[in-house]
């Protein structure tokens, strides 16, 4: 089998693992950063140990392309994601908000409860009970 037929080129930014939803960036990404092909398998279960082989093979043996195409591929996400933070979506900015308030909440939570002292915790340890928060 040649080794282009292990991928679908879908245009100039996209080289999937043929039958799957996994691109070959994936792939290489893991494998630069030193997972071996049993360990990537593991990460994306749709992948077959000789698809993970033959996606290093071609970042292999075609470098120079492959490393140009990380690279618009890197430079495509950076774009996105600027875009994105310049023009979040509506449930972006209403997720934001929600995550917002949800840390106000616990950040004021926090402040209410009794502070825990060293002397407190010798207690617990010493006598294998919670101290009471009282000041009685």
């Amino acid at each position: 089998m040649e080794l282009e037929n292990y991928f679908e080129f879908i245009g100039r930014d996209a080289i999937r693992i043929a039958g799957t939803r996994v691109n070959i960036e994936t792939v290489v990404r893991d494998y630069l950063e030193g997972a071996g092909p049993e360990e990537i398998i593991f990460r994306y279960p749709t992948l077959s140990l000789e698809q993970v082989h033959a996606a290093i093979l071609y970042y292999l043996a075609n470098r120079k392309e492959t490393e140009a195409y990380l690279e618009r591929v890197r430079q495509c996400r950076e774009e996105d994601w600027h875009t994105q933070k310049a023009y979040p979506s509506a449930f972006a900015r209403d997720l934001s908000r929600r995550v917002e308030q949800r840390r106000q909440a616990l950040r004021k939570d926090k402040s209410a409860r009794p502070a825990i002292s060293y002397s407190s915790l010798h207690k617990v340890s010493s006598q294998g009970q919670l101290p009471s928060t009282s000041n009685a």
